[in-house]
């Protein structure tokens, strides 16, 4: 569960706040900074319980603008003295629909414990997504997508362990997926497994992973390593075996500080068995649709640069680069992709270093828009 997107519902609430006397001097007091009296949410976040309604934009360009309405419940941490702030556990249910006509829906808890020694995320959810396949290199497909319906209920306990008062951290997951795929053509779509429409995907990973951020919601110094191994198994379920490694390292570098930020990111995935199309690796990057630059094996690499006028404004550039190779014994055969964008970022929340804004960005077909709350790279 993404823990920053409170944030948007907190703009719109300010803006359904009444007008009375007593209403508008609470709100003063909660979203307005005493510091420069501009808007900020540092004293609600920081001070996060009960209900809060959310409504959040969606911008993935594969599926089409539209919103997301969801309802969180924060189960704040007993204060102790002399302890810094700490996450309050949320529970929530969430669902959005987009213009394509996707739709889901899920439930979801996410749990920081033992002063956040222990990270716990389970969710259950349904969607109807629809998308389009593009095959994986050159094709008829990489001209003619074949649309498709992806109809999956999806399962996800997840936990890590810290490693005593260090900054890594390790931990597995379990995963459940029945999922059908329905293509609008009739005819036989090329390189898709008939299996793939029906199937059970049961299995567990394993992850291993390093952080030591300055800021989790909006980091302006630090790094973070993560490498993942999902295995699918039909020992647990699964009606076929198969595997994916994800590897990413985030870099926050202040070239000046408080002023320049450069940021840097390289991500790798590799499909290993029979995976279904969907579950193929994909390029991942602002202005570039998902799953339309698919392969057995995915690289990347992303550099942003956030560059601060005053104490709340800044601007950001960003560009990539990424390749999905059809398989590793055809290294040769591949598909090239960039990006290239910008936009500008707002301290919301002083106290967290909390910002949030807006991208626009490009890829080799398309322009997309993209709220940003908090970090560009939220994993």
């Amino acid at each position: 569960m993404k823990r920053i997107v409170i944030i948007a519902s907190v703009l719109c609430m300010a803006v359904m706040l009444a007008s009375t006397n007593s209403v508008a001097q609470k709100m003063q007091k909660t979203f307005i900074d005493t510091l420069d009296n501009a808007l900020d949410v540092s004293y609600y976040l920081n001070n996060l319980h009960g209900f809060l309604p959310i409504v959040s934009p969606i911008t993935e360009p594969a599926v089409g603008y539209g919103a997301a309405v969801a309802g969180l419940f924060f189960i704040p941490k007993k204060e102790k003295a002399g302890k810094k702030f700490q996450m309050p556990d949320v529970v929530g249910a969430a669902g959005g629909i987009t213009s394509n006509k996707t739709w889901f829906a899920g439930v979801g808890y996410a749990g920081f414990w033992k002063e956040d020694h222990i990270r716990y995320r389970g969710a259950f959810g349904y969607g109807d997504i629809k998308l389009k396949y593009y095959g994986v290199g050159d094709g008829l497909l990489d001209k003619h997508p074949a649309k498709f319906n992806l109809n999956s209920y999806f399962l996800l306990q997840q936990v890590l362990f810290r490693i005593k008062e260090s900054r890594f951290m390790l931990g597995g997951k379990y995963q459940l997926m029945k999922t059908t795929a329905t293509f609008f053509e009739e005819s036989e779509i090329p390189g898709i497994n008939p299996q793939d429409k029906d199937l059970v995907n049961s299995g567990i990973g394993f992850i291993a992973e390093y952080e030591n951020f300055n800021n989790i919601f909006s980091p302006s110094k630090g790094l973070r390593v993560n490498l993942t191994y999902d295995q699918y198994l039909e020992i647990l379920g699964s009606d076929r075996d198969f595997g994916r490694f994800t590897f990413f390292l985030h870099y926050y570098l202040p070239v000046i500080k408080n002023r320049w930020t450069a940021g840097f990111r390289l991500e790798s995935q590799l499909a290993t068995g029979d995976s279904p199309f969907y579950m193929m690796p994909f390029v991942y990057l602002r202005g570039v649709p998902a799953m339309r630059y698919q392969g057995e094996l995915t690289a990347l690499v992303e550099t942003e640069h956030e560059v601060m006028f005053t104490r709340r404004w800044s601007v950001v550039g960003f560009g990539g680069f990424g390749k999905a190779y059809k398989s590793l014994d055809e290294l040769t055969d591949n598909s090239s992709v960039w990006n290239g964008g910008a936009g500008f970022r707002y301290l919301i929340a002083r106290l967290f270093g909390f910002k949030m804004g807006l991208d626009i960005a490009r890829g080799p077909e398309q322009w997309a828009v993209y709220v940003v709350v908090g970090t560009s790279w939220l994993k």
